[in-house]
């Protein structure tokens, strides 16, 4: 024991941490990023795909009014792209293409596909199709 200026302070024994130790700190982490991941499966399921304000204004723009069915078909798409492990895709729906960024579950932008002629995609690394 040592005593300080009226702070006592007890040492503790040291303790090797042994492999066994090791191990169950090992499981425990690996328990945790299970549980984290569920648990951000769960709200992404949850949440559904999103629209940007800057989709949502260029859908109203050219007009496209999706319907619940629709934003659903987008999602699975999303969601097959995620599976893919893509980051950033082009989603092609009938007259419209979308960019979707997979990582925030998000649509960020929509062209009208009559007009895009020359258009070109950059930042994506994957694309889907929806029939």
């Amino acid at each position: 024991m040592i005593v300080s200026d009226k702070m006592i302070i007890h040492p503790q024994p040291v303790v090797p941490f042994t492999s066994a130790a090791k191990s169950v700190v090992k499981e425990q982490s690996k328990d945790n990023q299970v549980f984290t991941k569920t648990l951000e499966e769960i709200q992404r399921r949850q949440s559904g795909v999103k629209f940007s304000a800057h989709a949502i204004e260029r859908l109203q723009q050219r007009n496209f009014n999706l319907q619940d069915a629709d934003i659903n078909k987008i999602g699975e798409a999303v969601e097959k792209a995620r599976k893919k492990g893509v980051n950033s895709s082009l989603v092609l729906f009938g007259d419209v293409a979308l960019i979707a960024s997979i990582k925030n579950n998000t649509i960020i932008t929509a062209v009208d596909t009559k007009k895009m002629k020359d258009h070109v995609f950059t930042g994506i690394d994957g694309a889907v199709i929806i029939e």
